[in-house]
This record gives structure tokens, C-alpha cells and sequence, in this order.
């Protein structure tokens, strides 16, 4: 089992940014990829950015430039930096660990973006 605790999200204004940090405790010598997901009211749920045990990354295109995926292997912590926020990134974001039969998920924190 792994536990996955969200931190970070608020009320920020457009063109702001914010931090968002996921802790992960348990069986995490099980944990390889990590990545964070979103999901707006009315839409479903999409991946914003993964990273590999290795470091390498891939983000959605709507946030290519703007957000930063990077983790902590010592603290077992994968962070996501977000920046130039839009309104349109207003949504429940969720920290993932894909693992079988089924991925682990964070409860969610909310970013809200709008002046």
C-alpha cells in the first residue's frame, strides 16, 4: 500500500504561481513513475505531467512551458511548479502512482485561479 498526501494548492491570481508537493509513505520502494492529474467540474479527469524513477518527464501540451514536474527520491516527494497560471487550470489536482492492479491516488487540492 502507498499513501499519498497533497499539499500546496490555494487561490491565486492569473499569471501567478503556485506549488504543489505530494508526500508519499508505505510500500514506496514500489513506487517508479509518479505524475499529477486534474480534473475541472464537468470534465474528466487528465494527466498534467509524469516523471519517471529516472527523471525524465512529459507534460499535457496545455501546460508545456508553464509547470515543472520534479521529485525528491530521498524525501519520496514529487512536486509540481506552476506558473503563468491561467483560469483554465482551475481544477482538483491529484497526485498519482501507477501501480497494479490499481493506481494510488492523493485525496486532491484544489487551485483555483481567477482575480
Amino acid at each position: 500500500q502507498v499513501q499519498l498526501v497533497e499539499s500546496g494548492g490555494g487561490l491565486v491570481q492569473p499569471g501567478g504561481s503556485l506549488r504543489l508537493s505530494c508526500a508519499a509513505s508505505g510500500s514506496i520502494s514500489s513506487i517508479y513513475d509518479m505524475a499529477w492529474y486534474r480534473q475541472a467540474p464537468g470534465k474528466q479527469r487528465e494527466l498534467v505531467a509524469r516523471i519517471t524513477s529516472g527523471g525524465s518527464t512529459n507534460y499535457a501540451v496545455s501546460v508545456k512551458g508553464r509547470f515543472t514536474i520534479s521529485r525528491d527520491n530521498a524525501k519520496n516527494t514529487v512536486y509540481l511548479q506552476m506558473n503563468s497560471l491561467k483560469p483554465e487550470d482551475t481544477a482538483v489536482y491529484y497526485c498519482n502512482v501507477p501501480a497494479v492492479p490499481l493506481d494510488y491516488w492523493g485525496q486532491g487540492t484544489q487551485v483555483t485561479v481567477a482575480s
